[in-house]
């Protein structure tokens, strides 16, 4: 656990292994599930319905990780409360009856799409609030929640890069069903979406071998297409300086029943295969993902 000042609860988890063998970090960002009472208070939605945001029981399909000698962060909060695959000063201004600082990007496409850092609506569009916020609200649970978050994930990286000379982030996330509707009528549905900012965060290999990894498994697998990596993938991807970022969205048809947001019979089989891709990753070779002058 990783705790917050003051004594509160803490905002994020890091199960680390008995001992570093891979410069793999497995993190889930939105699949935190303790719903703060503040949150449920001031919402028009039930808890049910602030759920369809959530990235449901990810951080549980990739919990061999440490097993692996890779750790796994996970946010505990929901990311209806705060959505840490976002620019710190992603804000919209809509949401508050004061101004915001003028360090606020208002007009990010995130953000004019309500899912900001403090996010608006819920993922199927209905308004979260009943009322405007105060900033001094924004900017709490930004220091609870937001600021734990990346200091935890920094943290693991520059662990990774002292150990092994580069660090892998497998952001771990999971989409709708709708959004793996295939390209094409007749074409099969996309089951996982690969990544990489087009090959701006992470090492051609790295994807490459998740993507062979998961087709043994008989996945489809897309690339980049309807996902093609967020703010985590965007802000620390730095494949040049050994830092690799993959982000990795899983079809919840595969594992969730999205109505009543339940496991199905499917997860089990998909965690069994997630193993199995886990234990791949955790046998790459950090010399071919070091920094060029690094590697020779």
């Amino acid at each position: 656990m990783v705790a917050n000042e003051g004594g509160t609860p803490p905002a994020v988890e890091v199960s680390a292994p008995a001992l570093l063998a891979t410069p793999c970090i497995f993190a889930s960002p939105h699949s935190g599930r303790r719903y703060p009472p503040e949150l449920l208070r001031m919402s028009r939605l039930d808890r049910h319905a602030l759920r369809q945001s959530e990235d449901s029981y990810v951080d549980l399909l990739f919990d061999a990780a440490p097993a692996h000698g890779a750790p796994l962060l996970r946010a505990l909060f929901p990311r209806a409360w705060v959505d840490v695959n976002r620019s710190r000063d992603e804000l919209d201004q809509r949401m508050f009856a004061d101004p915001l600082p003028t360090s606020a990007d208002t007009r990010s496409n995130r953000v004019r799409a309500g899912l900001g850092v403090i996010p608006r609506i819920v993922a199927d569009g209905q308004d979260i609030y009943s009322r405007k916020l105060k900033f001094f609200e924004a900017r709490r649970r930004l220091a609870d929640c937001y600021d734990p978050y990346h200091l935890a994930l920094a943290r693991l990286i520059a662990d990774a890069r002292s150990r092994f000379g580069c660090a892998v982030v497998i952001d771990c996330h999971s989409m709708p069903s709708a959004g793996g509707a295939p390209f094409r009528e007749g074409e099969r549905a996309i089951d996982i979406v690969l990544g990489d900012r087009f090959g701006a965060s992470c090492a051609p290999g790295v994807a490459a071998a998740v993507e062979q990894a998961l087709a043994a498994s008989g996945y489809l697998v897309s690339r980049n297409a309807p996902y093609a990596g967020g703010h985590v993938a965007s802000a620390y991807g730095r494949p040049a300086e050994g830092v690799h970022v993959l982000q990795i969205e899983i079809n919840r048809g595969l594992y969730l029943d999205e109505k009543r947001i339940a496991r199905t019979d499917g997860f089990e089989r998909l965690r069994r295969d997630l193993r199995k891709l886990v234990a791949e990753l955790a046998r790459l070779s950090p010399a071919a993902l070091r920094p060029a002058q690094a590697a020779e």
